[in-house]
């Protein structure tokens, strides 16, 4: 998903009516319109991109009707009809003891004088519906490209508990707007100080009652003093230090005052018709609302789930501003209400009593809504240099241990399975459910040309064999390149079946350990610097790509069919290529279907990808933006540039005529974006479309598009990171306990063995140096005892990671047996 990009969904939007003897039960809020189940809240597979900023007219909500019309929730904010608690029955309220108590609270009790019948569609009964009063203050909302509106002189503002009781008990029933309480930091601390300290928490309460009550006193309690100087679209008015400073607060009150609060949000949720545009002040509102620490509890989701389907329903234009003010959070609160929307999700799958929230097929519209939310903070997080967060936070283990191939089935049929699918949002899938997504699609294919082959053989009335239904290779060591890219030439047909490797004059069965050697032997070679394939950096730890022209492009297609084999059969490959790789990699992530000419692996690149993979010449193009003096008077450059490569030179114009374009202070940056795009672009194009469509004609699968370039860079790399605790924590004994002494022995051995050599114990164990996408947890590691000499060295199986240790007598003698064990790992044989 791009930074702009967040998926849509069809989500039922609706208005809660409200009848003179409705009562609003805790299900019916949790419910609303949208409850049909999960594949009612679908949405397309498709992501519309979020536009940037319009002006939307707002709308203003009117109440009352004749038949057929639908009446909103009155606010309980006071108000001169009969239907509303006065602002003295607000402060005498009563706490409630159950959330439920409050949100059953909001029937309306007016009587009988002022309502107009309705009668419902259908239905054949008749409603009486009051004379609501408006939501809005009399004076127009103002729209999207209005700064936040300050209260008028006439609406009376609390500044301070300090001001004349008189002003402070004006009656709102003379007032043309709601009561607004402004505080300063310093004004709200010095109040929750005295609360505390006397016991008192009146004024806490009056506080926090009279600003959640309705978006346009939540708006303007919390409204930065020079909001109306900033430009909206970019900064969301909001003051942040007295915002913290009152949720902070919150949570350390008394469960009455908490209960008060989240019973306004519910008041105030009620007064917004969910469809239509919103203006900036109702985007702040949910702004602020979301930062709400009170929605990490169970008891809170029902609430929670209707301010989601707030802010999933908003329009694009809507939801690009919010992406913009979401940017500006810390990245502590960023991360919170990441958690928070992950948490709501994960519990929602799978609630710890299933009691404790509403049936699942009454609220699908839940999983739905937060999923798009998370997705408005995904988008914010990617367009952030650096990123708030990793990626990674973005993933939900529970997801896990769902159905992952349903999602990826619906995801991949949108007219056989409408609706809703995690496969639309990738960001949310860990790397392990990818990995089970790609792995599940790789032996689909792999058992259809199987299947394929044999109907094949039968209908020419042939002997079926079971080597047909594998890619079989039998490679020459002393040949080995050849022999890999004349068998892969002749057998691209058979390239999507499950691989097996035979070394010529060699015994053994190949249960997976000799196509690891193969791999790696492969490798080592092709990357030797005197092949002239590719280049190594010192400094940046990686290879890249020669640009000396060729005839024969054929081995690099070879190294893109390693890769692919690679990630189809689950090999982990030891393979040092840049970040910027697996960009070009992904460019399309899907070959061009029926476009012979389409240029693929081209990708936008800056001086930052060039860092990871010359660091050097990034260096000096970065100091050349940064230089103070004359450009092009003090270092004479022009638009032309050389780069030796095994002591060739190769010099290029970068532009028409570009040896005569001098570089100056003007056009620097051109010449430093046109250089860059030279050395890892055009340069190499030729040499890098023949990896990429040897990569992608193994690997051609939709599943490719739910994965980021760091995410393809993991599945064929795995992680370098070592962690032998937690590969002896999961090992396993065949003959031994872990309480043996040769057990311990050998724990002591390799716990402490430097990096490089407990790498090549793992190679010699495992066939592998490199870590799984899961871990070490997800390694099968088997330790078996032999009874054999105990001059023997120890013996490795590779294809089933077994070491065959033989109960050696002294910790010293194991460690002599073991390191020479590990240091001639090469080769395979049968005794």
């Amino acid at each position: 998903m791009s930074s702009t990009q967040v998926g849509q969904q069809n989500l039922r939007p609706s208005t809660v009516a409200c009848s003179q003897d409705a009562t609003v039960s805790e299900e019916t809020l949790a419910v609303g319109d949208g409850g049909k189940g999960l594949a009612e809240g679908r949405a397309s597979s498709s992501s519309p991109r979020l536009p940037v900023n319009s002006n939307a007219p707002s709308t203003t909500t009117t109440t009352g009707g004749g038949a057929g019309s639908t009446g909103l929730l009155p606010p309980i904010s006071a108000t001169t009809s009969k239907v509303m608690e006065t602002d003295e029955q607000r402060k005498t309220h009563r706490p409630f003891a159950k959330i439920s108590n409050f949100l059953s609270a909001l029937r309306p009790r007016g009587g009988k004088q002022g309502e107009e019948k309705s009668v419902r569609k259908g239905s054949g009964r008749r409603r009486y519906v009051g004379n609501l009063p408006p939501i809005h203050p009399p004076q127009a909302t103002p729209t999207c490209t209005t700064p936040l509106v300050t209260a008028p002189p006439t609406t009376p503002v609390r500044t301070s508990p300090t001001q004349p009781q008189q002003q402070q008990q004006q009656s709102p029933a003379k007032s043309q707007q709601p009561i607004i309480i402004r505080k300063t930091f310093q004004e709200f601390k010095d109040d929750a100080t005295q609360a505390h300290s006397s016991g008192n928490f009146k004024i806490l309460q009056e506080f926090y009652s009279t600003s959640f009550d309705s978006f346009y006193q939540l708006v303007g309690t919390f409204q930065e003093e020079s909001s109306t100087t900033r430009n909206p679209t970019e900064h969301p008015g909001v003051a942040v230090q007295l915002l913290d400073a009152a949720y902070s607060e919150l949570m350390e009150l008394p469960q009455d005052i908490q209960k008060v609060v989240l019973r306004g949000i519910v008041n105030s949720l009620l007064q917004k018709d969910i469809k239509g545009p919103r203006s900036f002040n109702d985007l702040r509102a949910y702004f602020i609302l979301m930062q709400n620490p009170q929605f990490s509890h169970v008891k809170t989701y029902v609430i929670f789930a209707h301010l989601i389907r707030h802010l999933a329903h908003l329009e694009d234009k809507e939801h690009q501003v919010l992406v913009g003010w979401m940017r500006r959070l810390p990245a502590v609160q960023f991360r919170d209400i990441v958690d928070r929307l992950l948490q709501f999700i994960s519990v929602r799958l799978f609630p710890p009593k299933q009691d404790e929230l509403p049936p699942l097929a009454k609220c699908g519209w839940w999983i739905p809504s937060a999923t798009k939310v998370l997705a408005l903070f995904n988008a914010a997080n990617n367009i952030c240099v650096p990123m708030k967060i990793p990626h990674s936070h973005f993933y939900n283990s529970a997801l896990d241990h769902i159905d992952l191939m349903a999602e990826y089935m619906a995801w991949q049929n949108p007219a056989t399975h409408p609706g809703f699918s995690f496969c639309q949002y990738p960001y949310i899938l860990s790397i392990a459910a990818k990995r089970k997504i790609l792995q599940r699609d790789s032996e689909h294919q792999m058992i259809m040309n199987a299947r394929r082959s044999l109907v094949q053989k039968v209908q020419r009335r042939q002997m079926p064999d079971m080597g047909m239904l594998f890619l079989n290779l039998n490679v020459r060591r002393s040949q080995l390149v050849s022999d890999s890219v004349n068998e892969i030439m002749q057998k691209r047909g058979d390239l999507k079946k499950k691989l097996k490797v035979n070394f010529v004059g060699e015994p053994g069965l190949d249960m997976g350990g000799l196509t690891k050697e193969w791999f790696l032997l492969l490798l080592k070679q092709i990357f030797q610097p005197e092949y002239g394939m590719f280049t190594y950096d010192d400094k940046a730890h990686c290879y890249w790509f020669s640009s000396i022209k060729v005839d024969n492009y054929s081995e690099f297609h070879l190294v893109g069919v390693l890769m692919g084999l690679a990630v189809y059969n689950s090999i982990i490959l030891d393979m040092r290529f840049p970040p910027c790789c697996y960009k070009k990699l992904l460019s399309p992530a899907v070959v061009p279907y029926g476009n012979p000419r389409a240029r693929v692996g081209l990708v936008s690149l800056t001086v930052d990808d060039l860092q990871q993979t010359m660091p050097d010449l990034a260096h000096g193009l970065k100091e050349l933006l940064e230089y103070e003096g004359n450009v092009e008077e003090d270092l004479c450059m022009t638009f032309q540039v050389s780069r030796t490569e095994f002591g060739i030179v190769r010099t290029m114009n970068l532009k028409p005529g570009g040896d005569k374009i001098p570089v100056t202070n003007e056009n620097r940056a051109e010449f430093v974006q046109s250089y860059v795009n030279w050395l890892l672009n055009e340069s190499i194009y030729h040499q890098f479309s023949a990896f990429y469509y040897g990569f992608h004609g193994v690997c051609a699968s939709n599943a490719l598009l739910l994965l980021r370039p760091e995410e393809v860079e993991t599945l064929v790399c795995g992680s370098p990171e070592l962690d032998m605790f937690a590969l002896m924590r999961v090992t396993e004994y065949e003959g031994y306990s872990r309480a043996d002494p040769t057990v311990k022995a050998f724990w002591e051995v390799v716990l402490f063995m430097p990096v490089p050599l407990q790498k090549k114990f793992l190679l010699f164990c495992t066939g592998s140096d490199r870590i799984p996408v899961g871990g070490m947890a997800e390694m099968v590691f088997k330790i078996v005892r032999i009874n054999a000499s105990l001059n023997m060295l120890p013996i490795a199986h590779t294809c089933f990671n077994q070491l065959c240790l033989p109960p050696y007598k002294s910790k010293k003698h194991l460690a002599q047996k073991l390191l020479i064990a590990i240091q001639n790992a090469e080769g395979f044989g049968l005794e």
